[in-house]
Order: structure tokens, then C-alpha cells, then sequence
């Protein structure tokens, strides 16, 4: 089956670089402390944050999976572009692969946007349901926004 590609932006009124370092940089540390519920842990396992790094990512308590292994595929501080794919776990159950990309850029408000790629390559005739596509998105839009909310709260940070 051809891969399911879903794209989905959140805009911040935090500009760029300052959104980078706290939502991928700083992340590992800054989404657990936010959104426990959501994100429980997240342990680098190989590496040292850069393209090739395998992290454990523990979700928190009625999550649907109890945890992945990711792979930071690429990292470029300077366009503020991320992209890892998960490589172990029941989040992998039915695909071949799944893999993100991310990428923060200006607003035209001096605020920034959020792009986000998802790309999934089910096995057989494994299908990702609306339903699915759609709790994703809202999912991926509250961790953004919970950082976002932190980083306006702490403005040092």
C-alpha cells in the first residue's frame, strides 16, 4: 500500500529559534515537565542528540501505547528542521515505517509556524483511519501549544 502523507501547521506568537530550542532542542526535558500525562519520560539510549540518536520515548498513564523507540534521521539548528522515525514499538503494529518531519518558521507577525509532516507506510492492507489522522493532529497541536504556553509563562527559559 502507498504511503499515507498528512501535513498539519500550529502557529505561536514565539518566534522561531526560541520555539526550536524549547519544542526539539530542550523537548526531551521541557514536554515531560509540561504534559506528563502525554509524555512521561524521554531517554536518549545512543548518540548525542544529533542525526543518528535512538531515544526512548515513555508516554504517560491511558495512553494508547506505552512507549517507542525513535531515530533522529536529521537535526539543522540554523533552519530549525527536525526529522526522526519511530523504529521500535506497538505505535509501529500494521506499518513498515512511520517518520516525522518537522519544521519552525516565521509568521508574518514575528511569531512562527509549526509545520509538521507525518508519513506512514502501512504493511499489507493496513489503513490509518480519519478517526486516527485526526487525534494525531490534536495531539501533536497540545504538545506544541503546551510548550508554547510554557515558554510565555517563563519567558527566561
Amino acid at each position: 500500500m502507498a504511503p499515507i502523507t498528512y501535513d498539519m501547521e500550529v502557529t505561536s506568537s514565539i518566534p522561531p529559534a526560541k520555539m526550536f530550542k524549547a519544542f526539539v532542542l530542550d523537548g526531551d526535558t521541557l514536554i515531560p515537565k509540561v504534559l506528563p500525562q502525554a509524555i512521561k519520560s524521554v531517554e536518549t539510549l545512543q548518540g548525542d542528540g544529533g542525526a543518528g540518536t535512538i531515544k526512548l520515548t515513555t508516554f504517560g498513564e491511558g495512553s494508547k501505547h506505552k512507549c517507542v523507540k525513535h531515530k533522529v534521521d536529521a537535526i539543522d539548528k540554523e533552519n530549525f528542521t527536525y526529522s526522526y522515525s519511530i523504529i521500535e514499538g506497538e505505535a509501529l503494529d500494521g506499518f513498515e515505517s512511520i517518520s516525522y518531519h518537522i519544521k519552525i518558521v516565521p509568521s508574518p507577525d514575528g511569531g512562527s509556524i509549526c509545520k509538521n509532516r507525518s508519513i506512514y507506510c502501512p504493511k499489507g492492507d493496513n489503513k490509518v483511519t480519519e478517526e486516527e489522522i485526526k487525534s494525531g493532529k490534536e495531539k501533536a497541536s497540545s504538545i506544541f501549544k503546551a510548550v508554547e504556553a510554557y515558554i510565555l509563562a517563563n519567558p527566561d527559559c
